[in-house]
C-alpha cells in the first residue's frame, strides 16, 4: 500500500485563487485552510464533494465482561439494530446533511437479517476474546478486518464517493482506543482513560486498573499490527483498514472523535503521510481525545462536548466541509463580480 504524501504543487495558485474571491483576504479563516487542503487532495482548483459516505463499523469486545463500561455488552446489538431501523444520531445528521450511512457488523454478537443498501456483514468472530487474559484478536482476524474496511471504502470509491467518513459502535470500545493511543503516543495511561459512555469516579478508577493489567501483559508489543490484534477491536481494524485505503484512494477523510482518532494513530504509524487526507472533525469530551488531537497536532472544526460515537461529529460537521469546496469552485472573483479590491 503506498500514500504518498499530498503534492503541494498547486499551493500558490490556489491560495492566489482564494485571495481573488469578493471577500478582504483571509476573512474566512479555517474555511480558506480547509479550502486548499480539498484542493490538494484532489489536485485541482475546482474541488467538488462527490457522493459522500458515513461507514460505520460495530463489533462486539470481549473486554467488556470486566465491567469497563458502564452499559452491557447486549447493547453494541441493539444499538446496530437502531442503526438499520434508522433510528439512531447518526442515521439523523446524515440524512440531514446529505450523506449515504452504510453500518458494517465486523463482529457483532448477535444474528442480523441479510444485506442491504445500508447494511453489510462482514463478520470475523461473535466479538473479540477478553484480552486482559489472552490478544483480543489473531493477526489474521485483525487482517480480516483490516481488510473488510478496505473492501467496503474501494466499493464506494467505485460508486465515485470522493469524501468518506467513519464511525463505530462497539461497548467497551474507549478501552481499547485508550490502550492503543497509550502504546502510540507514550503517554501515560491515566491521561488516556475516561468515562466513556458514562462510567462514575470508582467505574473509571476500575477502568483504569484493568487496563493497566492489559498493558502489562502485552508491554513487549511493539508493531502497531500487533498492538492492534492484541488490544483492539474489529471495528478498529475496519476503521483502519478503510482509512488507508481512502488515503490511497485519495479520497477526503472525516476523522470523527475519540475511537476514530486512535484507529488513526494505528493507521499514522504504519503511514504518516495519511494525516495529508485527514479533516479532524470535532474535539470529543472524552478526556484523552484532546490528547491525540494534540499528537497529531490537529484542529478540530468543532467542539460540541460530545461523546457519542457513531461519526456523529463528523457528520455534524460535513457541511462546514462542503461550504469550503463550494466556496472555492462558486464564489466569484473580484474581476467576474465587477468589485473594486483594495487600493
Amino acid at each position: 500500500m503506498t500514500i504518498p504524501p499530498v503534492n503541494r504543487s498547486l499551493e500558490a495558485t490556489v491560495r492566489h485563487k482564494l485571495d481573488q474571491k469578493t471577500k478582504p483576504t483571509g476573512s474566512l479563516g479555517r474555511l480558506e485552510d480547509l479550502a486548499l487542503q480539498i484542493a490538494l487532495i484532489q489536485q485541482t482548483l475546482t474541488p467538488s464533494v462527490s457522493n459522500p459516505h458515513m461507514l460505520v463499523f460495530a463489533g462486539d469486545h470481549g473486554l467488556a465482561a470486566e465491567g469497563v463500561s458502564a452499559y452491557p455488552p447486549k447493547v453494541t446489538y441493539q444499538m446496530v439494530q437502531n442503526f438499520i431501523a434508522g433510528g439512531a444520531a447518526i442515521n439523523v445528521f446524515c440524512k440531514q446533511n446529505g450523506l449515504q450511512l452504510l453500518v458494517c457488523d465486523v463482529g457483532v454478537n448477535g444474528t442480523f437479517a441479510e444485506n442491504t443498501d445500508t447494511f453489510v456483514k462482514f463478520k470475523i468472530r461473535p466479538g473479540t476474546r477478553n484480552m486482559r487474559y489472552e490478544p483480543a484478536m489473531t493477526r489474521d482476524e485483525c487482517e480480516a478486518a483490516l481488510d473488510a474496511g478496505r473492501t467496503l471504502v474501494n466499493g464506494v470509491a467505485y460508486r465515485d464517493c470522493n469524501v468518506v467518513g467513519f464511525g463505530e459502535m462497539g461497548i467497551g470500545n474507549t478501552s481499547s482506543a485508550s490502550l492503543l493511543m497509550h502504546r502510540l503516543t507514550g503517554l501515560p495511561l491515566a491521561q488516556c482513560v475516561g468515562r466513556g459512555a458514562g462510567l462514575d469516579a470508582t467505574g473509571v478508577a476500575h477502568k483504569l486498573a484493568v487496563l493497566q493489567e492489559v498493558a502489562t501483559r502485552h508491554a513487549d508489543l511493539t508493531d502497531p499490527l500487533d498492538l492492534l490484534s492484541a488490544m483492539g477491536g474489529f471495528e478498529i481494524a475496519a476503521l483502519t483498514g478503510g482509512m488507508l485505503q481512502a488515503a490511497e484512494n485519495g479520497m477526503v477523510i472525516l476523522i470523527d472523535g475519540f475511537i476514530t482518532t486512535a484507529a488513526l494513530l494505528v493507521a499514522h504509524a504504519m503511514k504518516p503521510a495519511i494525516l495529508d487526507y485527514c479533516i479532524f472533525c470535532h474535539q470529543s469530551d472524552e478526556a484523552g481525545h484532546r490528547h491525540m488531537l494534540t499528537y497529531l497536532n490537529a484542529q478540530p472544526l468543532l467542539d460540541l462536548g460530545l461523546r457519542l460515537g457513531e461519526g456523529s461529529g463528523s457528520a455534524l460537521a460535513f457541511p462546514i466541509v462542503s461550504s469550503a469546496v463550494r466556496m472555492l469552485s462558486e464564489m466569484a472573483s473580484f474581476d467576474q463580480a465587477g468589485v473594486s479590491q483594495r487600493d
